[in-house]
């Protein structure tokens, strides 16, 4: 497994690639502190199976860097990685591309949560076919609170778990959809007889 980080500040990225080491003890880390290196590293690492990504680099400009990783790598799970509070730029960079945004304020312990589940997410996720448009329990609820407008704090207070959590079930969902949004996927939902009308 390669997994790329990359941050433009060194104490940080260490602290992230010890994180990913810890999770992942055989996982293959790559440290970049920008973007520019990414085809030298893919060209000698492989292609990435993770990346995290530092929003603020000295090559990027706002969600450039997730649009440009996007179109390199479109299958590759993305978690930004940002000191900006999620109000910020949360939504942009999941309009962007991205899959997960975590605020480097949230330490460790939730950092790694979030990674961990962004990183089992496929695997947990197999009990259903491709083909199969049955969804779980809990995203059939996901569907009805996105229906409601509930923030993702919001949502997770209800359910009783993490905010993170909740924006990884919330990536699932999408992904299980095919959709990029909380807008696509109620029309999707209703559409398609999801919500009871």
């Amino acid at each position: 497994m390669n997994v790329y980080v990359i941050d433009d500040h060194p104490l940080m990225r260490e602290a992230v690639v010890m994180l990913m080491r810890r999770m992942r003890p055989g996982a293959n880390v790559v440290e970049l502190d920008r973007i520019g290196g990414i085809e030298a590293a893919v060209k000698q690492h492989g292609a990435p199976d993770l990346i995290t990504l530092d929003l603020k680099l000295p090559d990027t400009t706002g969600t450039s860097g997730v649009h440009e990783l996007k179109n390199l790598f479109p299958e590759t799970p993305l978690a930004v990685l940002s000191a900006s509070p999620s109000s910020d730029a949360e939504e942009a960079c999941i309009e962007a591309g991205a899959d997960i945004y975590i605020e480097k304020s949230s330490g460790a312990q939730e950092i790694g949560n979030a990674l961990r589940a962004l990183l089992s997410a496929d695997g947990q996720f197999e009990e259903l076919a491709p083909t199969d448009n049955k969804l779980s329990k809990r995203q059939k609820q996901l569907i009805v609170m996105l229906d409601r407008g509930l923030s993702n704090r919001e949502i997770a207070d209800e359910l009783g778990i993490s905010e993170h959590t909740v924006k990884v079930h919330l990536w699932r969902l999408f992904r299980r959809l095919g959709v990029k949004s909380r807008t696509q996927t109620i029309h999707y939902a209703r559409t398609h007889g999801l919500l009871a009308s």
